[in-house]
């Protein structure tokens, strides 16, 4: 017979000496605390999703995800790049208070000592290990249970970098680096060659001859172009990808979590963030002359904030055929995403570990993907800074639950500790638990901000139908950029500048002022710098 422990808070009967419960708890457990599954993905847009109201693409389990939990239809951004984001996210500060600006500051020696919310959950018992891309400050890394890899090659002795783990899991898999063929490029990440779409970076050159250097072996003389240029299909195994290798590392991980031993895992993918190749199993699901094209991709820009860069490469993304190309590889990366999301909730389902593990997915940022004729990310346009967000923790947030008031990454740190009950340090943002419970909550808005502020930002700010991308009035610069106001109920794809060059601004001043004010109060309660600069700031 398995010894009992004493429990206080049921009725208990007293029979041979044993204290027994209405519900007991077996020897070698504990009083279990709500379990965190963290899952991240990279550049993934807020409507990648078939539950965003995207029919377009496949995205099954996410989908099950949110009708099991809170879908939050307006979450935004900290920041619409890597670094800074993903500092916010894990500290819930905005990237003044990280001092993570940019993703240059990755290695930067003056972050701050402010606690991210795995490591308050590890000084409270949990066991917390974290797999996939990091791209944060490697100091928010030290109470992991496992050694997290760095993005890239790693700079630090004896820290493995998940290039290096990525590469070797291709290996094992038995997928070897090899020269391209006449009709491939090779992906630098991978070292594997892909067969290039049009889109491409490197495309119509394939067939140019390689050469043999000294040593006997092919040197591959087509251009060097950045992974953001990379397009195009891998014809191997599904699993050769490097959504399979994050996602079979954090598999492998929440099975051997030990019963009775409250965690928190972290599982970040690098897709859908280029480079965009993608296993043809994912990239034969979509069909791109089925794909639509996005309504805004004529954008003439006139009295916007942001123009086109006209390189060859950047023009191709006001090409209908192409940025359909796009969307073939992309949706494919998020569907294989998708695939690994499934695994991970199933292994709680054979686990019994639903019911009491907390579930969140997120991204970083979105991906601009022929909006206005752009791509990328570091836009305040919806593609680039509204991302995706979803809780669920059955039996206390409510299945089905749409939540359509703004929020942020600032607010997912102390959500987390919320939910897992915590007490929540200083941070920027706050618990998202009322809005879920369907009570009043005064924080109406959500602020994102480009860190590189030389230019005067800008900053951004979602409140009710309003959208405001605000340049600062720098002290030393005259204002050349367009700041921006859409109602995004009528003006959804943020055609139609309210402000700016606009002959009838004068009709938004109040609405103006009332968002300048929203604005400067965040700022205020932020400790952001810069509100002088916003004072002066006419629109």
């Amino acid at each position: 017979m398995k010894k009992l422990i004493p429990c206080f808070n049921k009725s208990v009967v007293l029979l041979n000496g044993f204290i027994f419960c209405s519900s007991f708890i077996a020897f070698g457990q504990v009083n279990e605390k709500t379990n965190v599954l963290f899952i991240m993905t990279d550049q993934q847009r807020w409507d990648a999703l078939r539950c965003a109201g995207n029919l377009e693409i496949k995205t099954p389990n996410i989908d099950r995800l949110a009708k099991g939990g809170v879908q939050f239809t307006n979450a935004y951004s900290s920041c619409p790049v890597c670094v800074p984001a993903r500092s916010s996210i894990l500290t819930g500060r905005t990237i003044f208070n990280t001092k993570v600006l940019g993703n240059n500051d990755v290695d930067s020696d003056s972050i701050p000592n402010v606690p991210t919310f795995d490591q308050i959950l590890s000084d409270n018992g949990y066991h917390t290990e974290y797999y996939g891309k990091w791209h944060s400050p490697y100091k928010f890394a030290s109470k992991y249970n496992n050694v997290v890899k760095t993005t890239g090659k790693s700079k630090m002795a004896n820290v493995p970098s998940t290039v290096d783990g990525f590469r070797k899991y291709l290996d094992e898999l038995g997928i070897p680096a090899r020269d391209a063929n006449a009709n491939e490029v090779i992906d630098k990440m991978s070292l594997r060659p892909y067969i290039p779409l049009p889109i491409d970076g490197r495309y119509g050159e394939q067939k140019e001859e390689v050469s043999t250097s000294e040593n006997g072996r092919k040197k591959d003389n087509r251009s060097e172009v950045s992974q953001a240029q990379n397009f195009g299909i891998f014809n191997g195994l599904a699993d050769g990808s490097l959504a399979a290798y994050e996602g079979h590392e954090a598999l492998e991980a929440l099975k051997k979590m030990k019963p009775g031993k409250s965690f928190s895992l972290t599982c970040s993918f690098g897709p859908p963030h280029p480079p965009y190749v993608v296993p043809k199993k994912y990239a034969d699901l979509y069909n791109p002359g089925l794909l639509s094209v996005p309504a805004s991709i004529n954008d003439n820009l006139q009295n916007a904030p942001y123009q086109r860069n006209n390189t060859s490469f950047d023009l191709r993304f006001q090409n209908p055929e192409m940025v359909q190309q796009m969307k073939q590889v992309y949706y494919g990366m998020v569907t294989q995403v998708d695939e690994w999301v499934g695994k991970l909730l199933d292994e709680l389902d054979r686990k019994g570990l639903t019911e009491n593990t907390l579930v969140v997915f997120v991204s970083d940022h979105g991906e601009m993907m022929g909006d206005h004729g752009l791509n990328s990310k570091m836009k305040m346009y919806e593609g680039s800074v509204h991302i995706p967000l979803i809780m669920r923790l059955p039996g206390t947030i409510p299945a089905g639950k749409k939540v359509n008031a703004p929020v942020s990454h600032h607010d997912i740190f102390a959500s987390i500790l919320d939910y897992t009950g915590m007490k929540i340090p200083e941070n920027d943002g706050r618990s998202l638990r009322k809005l879920v419970d369907g009570k009043a909550d005064p924080v109406d808005y959500a602020v994102s901000v480009w860190g590189q502020i030389n230019n005067g930002g800008p900053f951004m700010l979602r409140k009710g139908d309003w959208k405001m991308i605000v340049y600062l009035q720098m002290s030393d610069k005259k204002q050349k950029t367009v700041s921006a106001l859409y109602n995004l109920k009528s003006d959804p794809l943020e055609m139609n500048n309210l402000i700016g060059t606009n002959p009838e601004k004068s009709n938004y001043e109040k609405v103006v002022s009332d968002l300048k004010s929203t604005l400067k109060d965040w700022m205020i309660k932020t400790k952001t710098p810069y509100i002088k600069e916003l004072e002066v700031t006419e629109l």
